[in-house]
């Protein structure tokens, strides 16, 4: 098996695992909201759901920038010569991945004091698990954030990936 291989089945088990948690995040929300409506709340409702999304951002946030589908604002860039827009592209990377290494570099010592620390509601769970969503996450950004910067310098653009049977959506603004 390829390294490449490798990496696609971890992008698209990801994705899934982002899909899944958004699922049990509104399940487990509306079942803690429909217990307290008939008198019977789950304690640990709201700090499940919390755990859950802070896996469910990163794993979302690292599906997103390998399709480029974040939000970006680029009225001023586009006013600038392609070879301006390319090293304001690299340059806004290079901060990115700056970024991410703080955040798994801070993320880790983080992890290691949160692990005695146990959720409210949920006796014997450490909060560790949460934190731990920071230095993983980062890492997975890292990782896509290096291949973004090593296709701009290759090909002096990224490219858009999407997957076969998905349309491309068009958006047109009248100004």
């Amino acid at each position: 098996m390829t390294v490449k291989r490798i990496y696609d089945l971890l992008c698209r088990g990801e994705e899934i695992a982002a899909g899944a948690l958004i699922v049990v995040i509104m399940v487990v929300v509306f079942a803690a909201g429909f217990g307290r409506t008939i008198g019977y709340p789950i304690q640990w409702g709201m700090e499940m759901s919390t755990f859950l999304f802070a896996w469910a951002v990163f794993f979302s946030a690292d599906a997103a920038w390998r399709r480029n589908r974040h939000v970006s604002v680029e009225v001023l860039v586009r006013r600038f010569p392609a070879k301006a827009q390319y090293y304001i592209a690299l340059v806004n990377h290079f901060l990115i991945l700056g970024f991410l290494l703080l955040l798994i570099g801070y993320g880790i010592p983080l992890c290691y004091y949160t692990r005695f620390r146990a959720f409210q509601g949920i006796p014997g769970f450490s909060y560790m698990w949460a934190t731990l969503s920071v230095p993983v996450g980062s890492g997975l950004l890292l990782i896509t954030g290096i291949l973004k910067v090593r296709e701009l310098i290759k090909n002096g653009k990224i490219t858009v990936s999407e997957i076969e049977d998905e349309e491309e959506i068009e958006v047109e603004v009248e100004v």
